[in-house]
């Protein structure tokens, strides 16, 4: 089958836990677009589900309407491809399903469940689109309402990525469910932010720089009057941010909406955000973070893109990336990377023979891969049990 050719249409929706974003636009080219349509309806789809584990029914009737409109505005938009992805607050909700199951029978929209790893993988397609990421590796930040993906990352994809439960709303919950003062606020944030590390090993990959990602960092660098370049990305110093924050500090809710101009749905959690983002920058030795404006939602129009090109699946490249990354692990155990890649041919060979008939997953499938890639690496330890 032949490649189809530009344009493409193609549209998604991002379900995170501040907000839904809807995303249309016409590609001429493989990162080349424009947009058709855009919004972002202010639905708090994580307001109480950090504390009682549930999406809250006002949320859950917020996004139904949303996404009814979304559909709407689809109906005359004729796209090629079209994704739906739900964050961390409908992943960790107890009846984050009903609201899949709700959102496929009222709207015909099926909303996908993503883990935080997919969530850096589409981030890091985005970012690659607008920041020159060849040689070097990046720390790569983003930071949503319920959730921080921290990632270390090249041209080629991601190195290591984690993600932390730490996102704005999450963070403003959390600490407001104790109702402390606004001194008393600060401290229990300071204190709290400064939990979050990044893996050990990370010191010593003398990242090329930090980038970060999510409607805080665009909000913060704006506050600060950062100036973007012709691709789009702001390059906010580390000691404006320290500046923004002293000065949100100062600041009450009202002030924030009055004086600096904030919507109602980021002046309460822009404070924690900012906070993050300066621990995660400290602990990269970031003078400045490189601010893209993109993020989830690029990234799955990406994705599609490239679906409707090269006719794979983003299953495919998450498997691809994967393996590039367990190679990469493996290396700086010196394991046999020859070995290792047979093994993982031979024993996904076998896996896709039985998948079926053990109701197995495409999860399970990557876990195989990447267990089989790694299975001789305890040698680096000891000969001995090293399976």
């Amino acid at each position: 089958m032949s490649p189809r050719q530009f344009p493409f249409r193609v549209g998604c929706v991002d379900a995170g836990s501040n907000a839904i974003r809807f995303l249309v636009a016409e590609f001429t080219g493989p990162t080349q677009f424009e947009t058709l349509a855009y919004e972002r309806v202010p639905v708090r789809l994580g307001h109480q589900v950090f504390l009682t584990g549930r999406l809250a029914p006002h949320a859950m009737e917020g996004a139904l309407a949303a996404f009814a409109s979304f559909r709407d505005q689809m109906k005359g938009l004729k796209l090629d491809a079209f994704r739906a992805v739900a964050t961390s607050a409908t992943r960790e909700a107890k009846n984050g399903q009903e609201l899949v199951d709700r959102l496929k029978n009222e709207t015909g929209i099926e909303l996908e469940m993503i883990s935080g790893s997919e969530e850096a993988r589409l981030v890091h397609l985005a970012v690659a689109s607008r920041v020159d990421l060849t040689g070097g590796q990046w720390i790569l930040t983003d930071l949503g309402g319920g959730s921080v993906e921290v990632s270390l990352v090249d041209d080629m994809g991601m190195l290591w990525s984690e993600s932390h439960t730490m996102g704005s709303v999450r963070i403003l919950e959390e600490l407001s469910e104790s109702k402390p003062d606004p001194r008393g606020f600060q401290r229990l944030l300071s204190d709290y932010v400064s939990a979050l590390r990044i893996p050990f090993s990370a010191q010593y990959w003398s990242p090329s720089g930090f980038v970060a990602t999510g409607g805080n960092i665009e909000a913060l660098a704006n506050l600060a009057g950062t100036p973007k370049d012709p691709q789009g990305v702001a390059k906010l110093p580390t000691a404006d941010l320290r500046a923004a924050i002293d000065l949100l500090s100062r600041l009450s809710f009202q002030e924030r909406i009055s004086q600096l101009g904030l919507r109602e749905d980021r002046a309460d959690v822009i404070l924690p955000a900012a906070m993050v983002y300066h621990h995660l920058a400290g602990l990269a030795d970031a003078e400045e973070i490189l601010v893209p404006g993109v993020g989830v939602k690029e990234g799955i129009l990406l994705d599609l893109v490239d679906d409707l090109v090269s006719h794979t699946t983003h299953e495919v490249r998450r498997e691809e990336q994967l393996t590039k990354a367990a190679i990469s692990f493996g290396r700086r155990f010196m394991f046999d990377e020859a070995h290792g890649l047979h093994v993982a041919r031979l024993a996904l060979s076998i896996f896709d023979q039985l998948q079926a008939f053990h109701n197995l997953r495409s999860v399970d499938r990557r876990l195989l891969l990447a267990a089989s890639i790694l299975h001789d690496i305890g040698a680096f330890v000891g000969h001995k049990k090293h399976h």
